[in-house]
């Protein structure tokens, strides 16, 4: 086996290379809970605004084994504050908005034209029918602004397509870990992927460069991913242990034995998760119906189930 140096956090975790017994016990019990089919992530929720005890345990529960959850609410649920009122029920409180936001700081995702004058959507993908790729949200941020947790709301689902696809990036942590630990090492390092910076229109730096791993623990001793299948616009470590991580990364993520969990959301329904691994299927709109997502994404993570009785959710 290659011999790789310790990735080391403040406290015994399953994170760290050098901590093999903990690692394998996280990992048999990460496994037996993981969900086999998307239909174990699907909670009924009556009112999205108002999460019974029962239904936020329930959202909780799936979070905790699979850092994602999917709630199927009232197909009426076109509120563009529905996402931060669900969040706030399930610890998700500093919203991070973006540029491309609302001044609510809530996104609307539907196809967008570049010459429409809504500050220039239609030039990112998201705000078209196109395909997205495999990518954590925020891959573009800085250590301080990492997503740590994202809501994903449909108002209205294409007429054909805009599947979603999810996958759990412990699963992928697990399979990159066992193949050979070398290549999370590499992964690791805080200049093993680059955004390089974005120009504005007038030729100034919109967004600066930023370097940092694919995997990171926080604080809280959470994993965290950030990644994109794009090719362009991302320079990785030009080393052979870099090459031979991304190599093995992009393997795990085409094999067809990753649990990808696939559906299409309906009115009403939504995705929580912890930043997970997605991508999106092209689609077709109905004109008169376009396809529109609120999405919102945080700083924080979803509560952990223990929370369940704290006082913000006893008096909220």
């Amino acid at each position: 086996m290659t011999t790789v140096t310790s990735v080391r956090t403040a406290t015994a975790s399953p994170f760290d290379l050098a901590d093999e017994v903990a690692y394998r016990r996280w990992r048999a019990a990460k496994l037996a809970a993981a969900p086999r089919d998307v239909d174990e992530l699907i909670v009924d929720v009556a009112d999205p605004f108002a999460l019974t005890p029962r239904e936020r345990d329930a959202l909780l529960e799936r979070c905790a084994r699979a850092n994602m959850a999917v709630y199927r609410g009232p197909a009426s649920a076109a509120d563009a504050s529905l996402p931060r009122a669900l969040g706030r029920q399930l610890g998700l409180e500093r919203l991070d908005a973006n540029w491309l936001a609302e001044e609510d700081g809530i996104s609307h995702i539907t196809v967008s034209d570049r010459s429409d004058g809504d500050g220039g959507r239609g030039g990112f993908i998201p705000y078209t029918d196109r395909a997205i790729r495999w990518h954590t949200d925020g891959y573009y941020h800085p250590a301080g602004r990492r997503i740590r947790g994202m809501i994903l709301h449909c108002v209205r689902p294409a007429a054909e397509g805009g599947v979603n696809a999810l996958l759990d990036h412990e699963w992928v942590y697990i399979a990159l870990r066992d193949a050979d630990p070398a290549h999370i090492a590499a992964l690791m390092a805080d200049d093993a992927m680059t955004i390089p910076a974005r120009e504005d229109a007038v030729g100034g730096v919109a967004r600066a460069a930023q370097s940092g791993p694919v995997f990171s623990v926080d604080d809280d001793g959470a994993l965290h991913m950030r990644y994109t299948a794009r090719t362009r616009s991302i320079v990785w470590k030009d080393d052979p242990a870099t090459r031979a991580a991304v190599a093995a990364l992009e393997a795990v993520l085409a094999s067809d034995a990753a649990p990808v969990l696939r559906l299409k959301l309906e009115a009403g329904m939504g995705i929580v998760a912890n930043n997970v691994l997605h991508e999106r299927t092209a689609f077709v709109d109905d004109p008169a119906r376009p396809r529109l997502l609120y999405r919102a994404r945080y700083l924080d993570r979803v509560a952990p189930r223990a929370a369940r009785g704290d006082a913000a959710w006893r008096n909220g």
